[in-house]
């Protein structure tokens, strides 16, 4: 089995959709169009034709391009149940525990409750990723809008169980105001403060800095590193108020 071909696209003033390629079954899937044309441009230029969208959230800077690129490509879309009559465009509903299919790679449903009340992410154990929305941000986490510290502390002991090589395919280009942030919470963190002046550089050089990975997460994310769900809390709120 091919590994699958995962192309970010740079849309609006800092979000990032995934372009997903199985080159077995020429399966192309969509996650998260915030809009529809640079997507759709993307696809055409590797001859890559989208026959799936999955949204993590209903959010309108994740399913803002859906209509347009089912209407261009007849793509099936795939969503939270919980979500449903939040995304008028789903035609498939889905939540934690549920598997769905790119070509032969299978990817697992997990609730990550939180930032929105139905958010879920797709983790593809075989293929060492997972996307997940706004649930997790490199050295960072989705604001609150409609859940509680404690859902998100869940939210980051299950992504803690997986292996430092998973890729974390967020979002969000968040990365530099979150490791400054982060310093703040971790002044005598080493590992962060060397992540810190790298991502200052490559944002320097006009160069994205995700996906990330679960292990450089859990030496500098504080939301992961959190000890508890009120420690959580508490950070989430400095951040907000930052």
């Amino acid at each position: 089995m091919a590994a699958l071909d995962i192309v970010r696209i740079p849309v609006l003033s800092d979000n990032y959709v995934w372009l997903v390629h199985d080159p077995d079954s020429k399966a192309t899937m969509v996650v998260d169009p915030a809009v529809a044309e640079p997507v759709l441009a993307a696809a055409a230029e590797r001859g890559w034709t989208i026959t799936d969208i999955w949204n993590t959230h209903w959010h309108p800077d994740h399913t803002g391009g859906n209509a347009a690129i089912k209407e261009a490509t007849g793509c099936t879309i795939t969503g939270p149940a919980a979500e449903y009559s939040r995304i008028p465009t789903l035609d498939v509903q889905v939540k934690g525990g549920d598997r769905v299919q790119l070509g032969e790679h299978v990817a697992d449903v997990w609730d990550v409750p939180a930032h929105t009340a139905g958010h879920i992410a797709y983790h593809f154990a075989s293929d060492a990723a997972i996307f997940v929305g706004d649930t997790m941000f490199a050295m960072g986490c989705g604001r609150l809008f409609e859940g509680t510290a404690e859902q998100m502390f869940a939210n980051m002991q299950k992504l803690g169980t997986l292996d430092d090589a998973t890729r974390v395919y967020c979002a969000h280009e968040y990365t530099l105001s979150n490791a400054r942030f982060a310093v703040t919470v971790e002044p005598e963190n080493a590992a962060l403060a060397k992540r810190l002046a790298a991502v200052e550089s490559a944002r320097a050089a006009g160069e994205a800095t995700v996906p990330t990975s679960i292990g450089e997460e859990r030496a500098t994310n504080p939301f992961l590193r959190a000890p508890s769900a009120a420690e959580l809390g508490r950070i989430r709120a400095l951040k907000d108020a930052a």
